[in-house]
C-alpha cells in the first residue's frame, strides 16, 4: 500500500513548507474526494496514488511562496488545483475557485463543504464574464492556456496592484515572446517538485497599468 501521508510529509519538508498534521490530513482527504468523484467526472488523468501526491498536491503547494495577498482567484480551477491545496495551506487567504464547467463546480462546492473550507468561494463563470465586487489581487492558473490569453481574458480585472502567477512546465519561451512588448514585470522561477522529474516553472507577472490592457487575440 502506498504511504501517501509519508510521501506528502517528506515532500512538504523538501519544499520548505510548514503545515500542521490537520492540514496534511485535509490535503489527503481532498485527494480521496478527488479520486472518488473522478470515477464519474473527468477531473484529472492522474490516478496513481503516488503520482497524485506529487503531481497534484506538491505541485500545487510549490506556488505558495509566490502568493502575496488576498483575495486570490484560481482561474479554470477544474478539480481544484492549485486552489484547494492553497486554501488548505493558507486558511487566512480568501480564495475564489472559478470554472465554467457546471460538473466541476459541483465537485468544487462539495469539496468546500466536505473539507470545511470557509475561506473558499466557488463560482461557475467564464473569466471574461466574471464581475466581482472586489477584483482579486493575485490570480493563479495551472496548465490553463498561453500567457497572452490569460492576460487577455483577465484584462477587466487587472490593476497596478494585480499579479498573475501562472504555473508552467517547460520554460515558456514562445509565450514570453508574445507578451514581451507589453511593458510588464515578468519573473520566471524554476521550481523542483519532489517526486517529479519533469520541468516546472512559475511565471509571475505584474506591473499592469491603470487601464486594462486591450483584449488580446485568442
Amino acid at each position: 500500500m502506498i504511504d501517501q501521508a509519508g510521501i506528502l510529509e517528506r515532500g512538504i519538508e523538501a519544499l520548505g513548507i510548514e503545515l500542521s498534521a490537520q492540514q496534511q490530513q485535509r490535503l489527503l482527504d481532498y485527494l480521496s474526494l478527488l479520486n472518488k468523484w473522478n470515477k464519474a467526472i473527468n477531473l484529472t488523468a492522474i490516478r496513481d496514488p503516488r503520482q497524485m501526491v506529487a503531481l497534484q498536491l506538491l505541485d500545487s503547494l510549490a506556488v505558495l511562496p509566490f502568493i502575496r495577498r488576498a483575495p486570490l482567484l484560481d482561474i479554470g480551477s477544474g478539480g481544484g488545483l492549485p486552489g484547494i491545496p492553497i486554501a488548505i495551506a493558507r486558511p487566512q487567504l480568501d480564495v475564489t475557485l472559478l470554472d465554467s464547467n457546471g460538473k466541476k463546480t459541483r465537485f468544487l462546492t462539495q469539496a468546500k463543504l466536505t473539507l470545511q473550507l470557509d475561506n473558499v468561494t466557488v463560482t461557475q463563470s467564464r473569466i471574461e464574464a466574471w464581475q466581482p465586487s472586489k477584483p482579486p489581487l493575485d490570480i493563479t492558473c495551472r496548465a490553463l492556456s498561453t500567457l497572452q490569453q490569460i492576460i487577455g481574458w483577465s484584462q477587466h480585472l487587472l490593476t497596478p496592484q494585480s499579479g498573475i502567477i501562472a504555473m508552467k512546465g517547460q520554460y515558456p519561451h514562445r509565450e514570453l515572446d508574445e507578451i514581451a512588448d507589453q511593458d510588464l514585470n515578468i519573473d520566471v522561477h524554476p521550481v523542483a517538485i519532489p517526486g517529479v522529474t519533469a520541468q516546472r516553472h512559475i511565471v509571475c507577472i505584474s506591473g499592469f497599468k491603470n487601464h486594462p490592457l486591450p483584449l488580446l487575440a485568442q
